[in-house]
């Protein structure tokens, strides 16, 4: 495939890795070249088949309607914009594009929020919960995506619909990957289930078979639900 990827940051230089050692065309762009998203009209995306962003929230809204606007598959990383999900959603649906997000793309993020639902069903029960998540110092949002997607899958798993049933805590220290942890708490006992990424290399394979995957496809999909198909 010919991939455009918005973003020379840790892990988009390592989604550029990645992608060349499965064997893609990858072209690297950075915040100076696509300045005004100069780099994402349709001229310039010509041959593009995908583009990945790992950006960030601040610019991240104006990639996807350029992308869309282009007519373009877009897998996206970046976290922080989700106030805007549902009329991305619609703007996607209404381009026929194909579009794809996770607040993480790793496989093992993925099976602990699996685990964090079954957990979840202690909430009912005679338990509080509590999440933790500790990010390098320069991320820009908090709480992290992973965060929030893991706050909402609790809440629907366990039928908890206030925030403050189940508060999210945010450190940001030193070059700390990203860690997550789930803490259920009762007279009795406590549980804790933790997911430590030692590296970024899963969020970067993940990304890259995201994009395999959604290669010829359209429509709007959450990594959640797709990546057991990977």
């Amino acid at each position: 495939m010919n991939i455009l990827l918005l973003g020379r940051g840790k892990t988009g230089s390592l989604v550029a890795q990645v992608a060349r050692q499965r064997k893609h065309n990858i072209r690297v762009v950075g915040a100076i070249e696509n300045a005004a998203c100069a780099a994402l009209t349709a001229d310039k995306l010509g041959d593009i088949d995908v583009v990945i962003d790992f950006t960030a929230p601040s610019c991240i809204v104006g990639h996807i309607e350029a992308c869309m606007g282009a007519g373009k598959n877009m897998v996206v990383g970046t976290t922080g914009w989700y106030a805007e999900l549902d009329r991305i959603r619609k703007l996607v649906e209404g381009q026929g594009s194909g579009f794809l997000y996770a607040a993480n793309f790793s496989v093992g993020a993925n099976l602990f929020l699996d685990a964090a639902r079954a957990a979840a069903a202690a909430l009912r029960y005679e338990y509080s919960g509590q999440i933790f998540e500790r990010h390098y110092v320069q991320k820009k949002d908090a709480p992290s995506g992973t965060a929030i997607a893991l706050q909402r899958a609790i809440r629907e798993a366990s039928g908890k619909s206030n925030d403050k049933d189940i508060e999210i805590t945010s450190f940001r220290e030193g070059d700390v990957v990203g860690m997550h942890e789930f803490v259920l708490e009762s007279p009795a006992d406590r549980i804790y289930l933790c997911h430590d990424a030692k590296s970024r290399q899963g969020f970067a394979e993940g990304a890259v078979r995201a994009a395999e995957w959604l290669a010829g496809k359209k429509g709007f999909y959450d990594f959640q639900d797709v990546w057991r198909e990977l």
